[in-house]
């Protein structure tokens, strides 16, 4: 990429205590990769004290460090982590999560920050998500089945929605929405595309599919985990905030 062309992507990966499969995420969108698609590689870390940001370091082309000693909301991470971007799409991806197939991922990605094919009008996209198929249960089919073709029921009736293992964004409008709402704990990925569903279209993308870890599932099970979202959802729906205090990660 020459000095002249400018960013078109940023891809902006939240971290925190991410050293088992960060590795895996960041190198996906190698220098390479970047390179050919004008893209850079942003990792916005939540305070990790193990090899995380040594990891992001070998990676990225921005590291994003908090330094306070309370705990960063996730939102907080990806909203420091878009602040630092120079790219017309912002890519928000976690980092224990990756792009099923890189090369549709990618295609997809241009088309709508160049406007261009069935994306080329929406304001945001929201992606698939799966477990790798090797890693894949019965009901793990069966729940990401159904979550899939949940949130693309909720685009064809023009309401925001997607979660925020990935998410796809133009800067003009998550600058125009606020980003993300930092003081929500969880529930603040459905709650951006919300709020750009009432300004724009949020489209469900095919070709965006990511595969997430299972890790959190395997600790909990789906229904702690579920009840979890589902009364976070309704909290930050009917009163502007999450019931819980602090998402505790699982590494």
């Amino acid at each position: 990429m020459s000095a002249q062309e400018p960013i078109r992507i940023s891809v902006i990966v939240p971290t925190l205590q991410e050293e088992k499969l960060l590795d895996g995420t960041l190198s996906t969108f190698s220098r390479k990769w970047r390179s050919e698609h004008n893209a850079e590689l942003i990792v916005s870390d939540g305070g990790s004290t193990d090899r995380t940001i040594e990891i992001a370091n070998k990676y990225a082309d921005v590291v994003v460090l908090h330094t306070e000693r309370r705990r960063q909301t996730i939102a907080e991470g990806r909203n420091q982590g878009a602040a630092h971007a120079r790219g017309e799409v912002l890519v928000f991806i976690n980092g224990d999560t990756m792009p099923a197939d890189l090369s549709r991922f990618t295609a997809a990605i241009e088309d709508f920050a160049l406007r261009r094919g069935p994306y080329a009008r929406a304001s945001a996209l929201a992606c698939p998500v799966r477990f790798v198929p090797s890693d894949e249960r019965f009901a793990d089919r069966l729940f990401h089945g159904y979550y899939n073709t949940y949130v693309r029921l909720l685009s064809v009736l023009r309401i925001g929605a997607g979660r925020g293992e990935c998410q796809v964004v133009r800067k003009k409008m998550f600058v125009a929405v606020g980003g993300y709402k930092t003081h929500l704990v969880a529930g603040e990925d459905f709650d951006l595309l919300a709020r750009i569903g009432m300004k724009g279209r949020v489209l469900f993308a095919s070709e965006l599919l990511v595969f997430e870890s299972p890790r959190r599932f395997r600790k909990f099970g789906y229904f702690r985990v579920i009840l979890s979202w589902t009364i976070n959802g309704l909290s930050v729906l009917l009163r502007g905030r999450s019931t819980s205090d602090e998402w505790e990660p699982v590494r």
